[in-house]
């Protein structure tokens, strides 16, 4: 029955057990993000678990199609993409937006580069293979930033460029694949460097456009057009967004680059049924993280992996250590970016399903001999997923970039909040911050912002104004939507100068890090 379900001879006989081993796969995946949030590791590595589990070297589910993988890795991640501007803030990333695009472009240009020679070097390969397995590593993984640093701690301006990176690197990315694979078909079609730049511009700039203004053109007329259904208007939102990116691929633009714009311009306008909308989006980011990871475990096989351990491990050594950090200084040195962030937005390029997906590229377009690449960036980004993930809290506390009052967004599914034109943001005290012994009349909050609720540990109360705040402290802020960014604001400054912030210039050494991010 495995064999059928698997193989083209699919039939209503087949489709109790598609649907049992499917809701089982669901099921597991559902219940290992709990196992991910403990461990700070991506869900990414349990999903890629479960798909080699079910695969030939377990259940031997026999799946080998690369054209269906990367049509259906493309689909999942155009959703991927969608739920990440959906829930990304505007105003948390707009001071990040130019280095972000640099650290897109040259950075990535820089990291294929300094990939290409070396590993051209170290692993006797040629210059063209070369160059291609150096685009395939150098995007980082929307996904797996999304699910990671949103849990760290960090100054907005750090987690803005590496949520704007990964949103802006795949168009780019995807090109360069594309074209660098062709030089190893046999009779493909060859590119001179400046062909592929002036194609690079066009598609990037014309997907920008289309998808700018499928955004802003749905935005507004969302007001009016919106049904009484969330469930459905949500639909909608997420139809849109898709729209762009087909109608951006149709006139041979970047269908990558117009869906995230569209997604970003629509979740950061007053549209209706915000809320279910961004829940929407993030279920089906969900799911296709979920598909995408299982479909690529099954297509990798354990009996091939081995033998790309050592070159994956150089591979990936030469990414971390030299490519990224060159990548970054390049690009974050003309805006002023301190040396302690670029080291930790070095560590924190972090690599998922993206570069599995773009392995499968040459496979597809006919190279000969190229599997072991899809082999090799498999096993990199399993272990290098397993260094990089779970130190990333500890990396950015030592080098004194971890915020001591942290600060997010909740979304609680409550009409009468949205009715009300209200938000609620949750804050954590760091053990440093200096929020600690300060009054709660002495946030000096925005006429609109409240503190509801203080809960540490097993103990909680309903503060008062002459409540004094502590170590580990969570406090529950209800604030309306206007002044929501204001109270985040103040919240930051008053962790980094004290009770004494605002009326004094000198905040103390961590006004630095205190940014003017997003709640």
């Amino acid at each position: 029955m495995i064999a059928s379900a698997a193989g083209t001879g699919f039939g209503t006989d087949d489709l109790p057990f598609v649907l049992l081993v499917g809701s089982l796969v669901l099921l597991v995946a559902v219940a290992a993000v709990r196992l991910a949030n403990r461990s700070g590791l991506p869900t990414l590595l349990i999903y890629l678990a479960i798909g080699v589990v079910l695969g030939e070297g377990g259940f031997g589910i026999d799946f080998s199609n690369d054209n269906l993988t990367q049509v259906l890795g493309y689909a999942a991640l155009v959703l991927i993409l969608i739920e990440g501007g959906l829930t990304t803030e505007w105003r948390s990333i707009r001071s990040s937006v130019a280095p972000a695009l640099l650290l897109s472009t040259l950075g990535v240009l820089v990291s294929v580069g300094v990939v290409g020679a070396l590993t051209h070097w170290l692993l006797d390969l040629g210059w063209s293979t070369s160059l291609l397995l150096g685009a395939i590593v150098s995007s980082t993984d929307a996904a797996a930033v999304f699910s990671v640093l949103r849990k760290v701690p960090l100054p907005y301006r750090l987690t803005g460029v590496l949520e704007a990176e990964s949103g802006f690197n795949d168009a780019p990315v995807v090109l360069l694949v594309v074209a660098l694979a062709s030089e190893v078909v046999p009779g493909g079609e060859h590119h001179t460097i400046l062909e592929l730049a002036g194609t690079a511009v066009f598609e990037l700039a014309g997907g920008a456009l289309v998808g700018l203004l499928v955004g802003w053109v749905l935005g507004s007329l969302s007001q009016r057009i919106a049904p009484g259904s969330s469930g459905l208007f949500a639909i909608g939102v997420v139809a849109g967004a898709v729209f762009a990116y087909a109608a951006a691929a149709t006139v041979h633009t970047s269908g990558f680059i117009a869906t995230y714009l569209a997604a970003l311009v629509l979740g950061n306008m007053n549209i209706p049924h915000r809320q279910a909308v961004r829940g929407f989006g993030q279920a089906l980011g969900w799911l296709a993280q979920i598909g995408l990871f299982v479909l690529l475990g099954l297509l990798a096989s354990p009996s091939r992996l081995a033998d790309q351990l050592v070159p994956a491990i150089v591979v990936g050594f030469v990414l971390l250590l030299i490519a990224r950090p060159a990548s970054v200084l390049v690009s974050m040195t003309p805006f002023g970016f301190s040396w302690r962030e670029q080291v930790f937005l070095s560590w924190a390029g972090l690599r998922g399903a993206v570069p599995v997906v773009l392995a499968t590229v040459p496979l597809t377009l006919g190279a000969s001999d190229t599997r072991w690449i899809f082999d090799l960036v498999f096993v990199l980004v399993i272990v290098f997923t397993l260094l990089q993930a779970p130190t990333l809290p500890f990396v950015a506390k030592r080098l004194g970039i971890d915020e001591q009052a942290h600060t997010v967004e909740l979304e609680v599914e409550n009409t009468p909040l949205t009715d009300l034109g209200a938000d609620m943001l949750q804050v954590k005290v760091g053990p440093t911050s200096r929020l600690i012994g300060v009054r709660v009349y002495e946030l000096r909050l925005p006429v609109g912002a409240n503190v509801t609720l203080v809960v540490n540990g097993d103990e909680g109360y309903v503060p008062n104004e002459r409540s004094v705040l502590r170590a580990g402290d969570q406090l529950l802020v209800v604030t309306k939507e206007s002044v929501r960014g204001l109270a985040a604001q103040r919240i930051r400054e008053v962790s980094a100068g004290g009770r004494l912030a605002g009326w004094r210039t000198d905040t103390g050494p961590d006004t630095e890090h205190a940014g003017t991010g997003h709640s």
